[in-house]
Formats: structure tokens, C-alpha cells, sequence
């Protein structure tokens, strides 16, 4: 096959050898090892986030927190991601994606190892606030995570697959949260103590931290950066479709900054994808969080089948748009989920009188729908920013994604003290609106584009 080479930004064909390292074999092999350290890190976001949910009763008891003390710890994770995802996704831009994804995994397996020992003498600080420090320092690292990851899987992933393997990201984010859930639900069962539940995240960032050693750099930041002979070099060995590596050579070799994402070209990406993000994770956060104690104020039972079984149903919402998004395209996935949830929350705040089994129903419906949009918040940022600030971009908007989350979290015990579950409902159906009516005016149809075309969707 021939590439092309570059000195000084003048390009000229040279002639590429096949090697075994650079076989269609081996570069299958890379998809499935990068897709399996991706699927691992957003398991391992879902996994602590459920994985807290069945044990703040007795966490609360024996710290003795407050419900104040207890929605901020809760929440304290997802705070660190608005922390940590633009501050990775600067450095990604900066340093490369290949060091940062190294440096967030062990960041969190530092972080988880220090849970055990919340209380001890190692801390100096309340006990309480040990526990919010301690995770809040693990978000941090997750929202690297996500500013170095997503863009690390779309600068190799081929246009052709490229929704469904992001997608699966988040299937996996689904899966762990639900794992974590009942997890932590049978083990608080069985009277494990709940540093040790919290604690068992540790395992997940120990393999995933040993899987990630040897993994190569983005040719597509390379290109930016203007070393074109390494970004030759790892796209003929690594990427799997020849046309892509005619794609890196249309990047504009510059660097770029925050203010790029408010310029005149990019501004309504920034806009649509950072408030897409926010209205589709905020009530998902709040209610699958405490879902056992809202089911219960509507008549339902509280447990593990009322938490899992919203997150298995929203598994399989994430799996019909995985098999999908690539010959359906992304804004039927984007844009009628919320005009639905909308009317869904609607139905529930207005109707206090509603059936048990009705309320369950539209609450499935709600997670249903809302999993299946929630799939394209991992395939817009990777495509709609341009590498020079594609992690910067995931990041600014994971990190207004987080701030979403995290006042979900925060504020959903609290809002239905003092207002009522009906209020606190109809107040999500206000901001899902909003939501929709962001993604009905800006959502982009970016199906079987390359990176550089949807970087550039709105130039003129």
C-alpha cells in the first residue's frame, strides 16, 4: 500500500511495507485491545457510581452525615469529573492522549486504594470529608477518562463503525453501574462493611492500568503537532481502513486553545453538545442514584429489582442504538427520545394519583429512551471537534455534563423533602425540554463522515 510522508508539510509518496505488525490481523487485534481498555474505564465510571447507592444508609450511620453531608458525598465523583475532564482534555491536546491515558488510571488507583481507609489516622481531616475527598480525586481521574479516551477511540475507530464502537462505551458505563448496584446491594446483604464494597473498584483499575502499558500514540494528534513521520509510522501500523490515513493528512497541523470552542465556526457544537449532554444525565443521575426511595414514594418496592431493573432496561436501550447508529444515523437517536421523556415526565408529575404499575412503566420508559440518546453523548464529542481541541471539547462538555449530575444527585433528596416528588419531577421535565428543543435546532447528522468532515459541519 502507499501513504504518503511529509517534510516541513510538503508531502510526497513513499511506499509502506506490510509487516505482520502492520496485517489486518494485528490491526483487528488492536481495535478489540483499545476497544477493551475503553469498555474498561467507562465500566469502571458506571461501577463506582451504582456501586455506592445500596450502602449510603449504613455509610451515613456509621460517619454520622447529615443528608447534606450524604448528597455531597454521593455526588462527590461527579464533581471531580467537572474537574478532571477539562483539565485532561487540555493536557490530552497538549501532551497527547497516549500519557494521560496512563496517568488517570493510576490517579484512580490511588484514589480507590484510599477508601479502605477512610476514618484512619492517614487522614486529618473529618471523617466525612475524607470520604468526599477520596471521590472526588477518583471523578478527577475519570474525567480524563473520558476527555482522553473518546477522542483516543475516534481518531483510530473507521468511519464506518466509528458510532457503534464509541457507542459500546457506554453500554459498558450501564453495565458497570449496574454491576456496582448489585454488587454492593448483595454484599451490604451479607453485612461486608462498606469501606470494603466501596474499596472493590481497585481491582477493575489494577487490570485495567497493566492493560494499557504499550499502547501508541494518536496519528491524528501527531499530525497536529506536526511530527508527520511518527503519525505516518502508527496509522500504517495501527488503523484499520487505508482511507483514514488520507483523512489525518487533511488536519490542519496547528494547536488550539479554549477560546476555539466559542469561535464563530464552533460555537453551536460547543453549545449543543455540552447541554445535550447535561439534560440527558442530570434525571438519569438523580433517579438512578436513589431509585430504590423514589419507587417507594410512588408505592413501589424499594431494592435491588427497582434500581437494576431501570439500569438493565436501559442496557438494552444503549444496545439497540449500538446495532443501529451506523446505518440509521445519529439524529434519530437524538432528537425524539427527549420530546418523549418530556412528555413523560409530564405524565408522572401531573398524575399523583397514577397507578404503581403505571408510574413503573413510564419510569422504564423514561430509562429506555433516555439510554438510547445517552449512547450518542459518547459519539458527538469525538467527532464534532477538531483534534487540536477534540479533548478539550469532550472535556468542557463532560465537564457542564457533570455539573448536570452532579445538582441531579445532590439536589434530588433534598428538592423532594422540601417540594414533593411531583414538583421535583415536572422540574426535570422542564429542563429535558430544553434539551430537545437545543437538539432539535443544532443536533448534526454526521453518519459515515470522516473526522475531518464533521470537524468542519459548521464552517460556512
Amino acid at each position: 500500500m502507499s501513504i504518503q510522508n511529509s517534510d516541513e508539510g510538503h508531502h510526497h509518496l513513499v511506499t509502506a511495507v506490510d509487516t505482520p505488525e502492520s496485517s489486518a490481523a494485528f490491526k483487528r487485534r488492536f481495535m478489540w485491545r483499545l476497544l477493551a481498555v475503553l469498555i474498561g474505564g467507562m465500566l469502571l465510571d458506571g461501577y463506582i457510581l451504582g456501586v455506592i447507592g445500596p450502602v449510603t444508609t449504613p455509610m451515613k450511620n456509621d460517619l454520622g452525615m447529615s443528608t447534606w453531608e450524604l448528597g455531597l458525598v454521593t455526588s462527590a465523583a461527579l464533581f471531580g469529573i467537572l474537574i478532571g475532564s477539562p483539565l485532561g482534555g487540555w493536557a490530552g491536546d497538549k501532551w497527547g492522549r497516549k500519557p494521560l491515558f496512563m496517568i488517570d488510571m493510576a490517579l484512580f488507583l490511588i484514589a480507590s486504594l484510599l477508601q479502605f481507609f477512610v476514618g484512619a489516622a492517614v487522614f486529618f481531616v473529618d471523617s466525612a470529608w475524607q470520604l468526599f475527598l477520596v471521590r472526588l480525586l477518583m471523578g478527577v481521574a475519570i474525567g480524563a477518562e473520558y476527555s482522553v479516551g473518546w477522542p483516543l477511540m475516534s481518531e483510530f475507530a473507521p468511519a464506518k463503525l466509528r458510532g457503534r464502537l464509541m457507542a459500546t462505551t457506554v453500554l459498558a458505563w450501564y453495565g458497570g453501574f449496574m454491576i456496582g448496584y448489585a454488587v454492593a446491594y448483595l454484599l451490604e446483604l451479607q453485612h461486608v462493611p462498606w469501606r470494603i464494597v466501596l474499596g472493590s473498584s481497585t481491582i477493575i483499575a489494577l487490570v485495567l492500568l497493566i492493560a494499557r502499558i504499550g499502547l501508541p500514540e494518536s496519528p491524528r494528534w501527531l499530525w497536529t503537532e506536526r511530527r508527520f513521520d511518527e503519525a505516518h509510522a502508527i496509522a500504517h501500523k495501527y488503523l484499520v481502513d487505508s482511507h483514514e490515513m488520507t483523512d489525518v493528512e487533511h488536519e490542519d497541523a496547528h494547536t488550539g486553545g479554549f477560546g476555539m470552542l466559542f469561535s464563530k465556526q464552533y460555537w453551536r457544537m460547543t453549545v449543543f453538545v455540552s447541554w445535550f449532554w447535561f439534560c440527558n444525565v442530570l434525571p438519569y443521575f438523580a433517579i438512578a442514584t436513589f431509585a430504590a426511595d423514589v419507587l417507594e414514594k410512588y408505592g413501589l418496592a424499594s431494592g435491588l429489582a427497582g434500581g437494576v431493573g431501570m439500569t438493565m432496561v436501559a442496557v438494552i436501550g444503549v444496545a439497540v442504538t449500538c446495532t443501529f447508529i451506523d446505518k440509521a444515523g445519529r439524529r434519530v437517536f437524538t432528537v425524539p427520545q427527549q420530546w418523549i421523556i418530556t412528555v413523560v415526565f409530564l405524565i408522572i408529575g401531573l398524575w399523583s394519583g397514577a397507578p404503581p404499575i403505571v408510574v413503573l412503566a413510564l419510569f422504564l420508559v423514561f430509562s429506555f429512551l433516555n439510554a438510547m440518546n445517552g449512547a450518542l453523548t459518547s459519539i458527538y464529542p469525538g467527532e464534532v471537534f477538531p483534534t487540536e481541541v477534540r479533548g478539550l471539547g469532550t472535556g468542557f462538555a463532560a465537564a457542564v455534563s457533570r455539573i448536570g449530575a452532579g445538582l441531579g444527585t445532590f439536589l434530588l433528596p433534598i428538592t423532594i423533602e422540601k417540594f414533593g416528588v411531583s414538583w421535583t419531577i415536572l422540574g426535570m421535565a422542564v429542563i429535558v425540554f430544553t434539551g430537545a428543543l437545543v437538539s432539535q435546532l443544532w443536533a448534526p447528522e454526521t453518519k459515515g463522515m470522516s473526522l475531518s468532515e464533521t470537524a468542519h459541519l459548521y464552517s460556512h
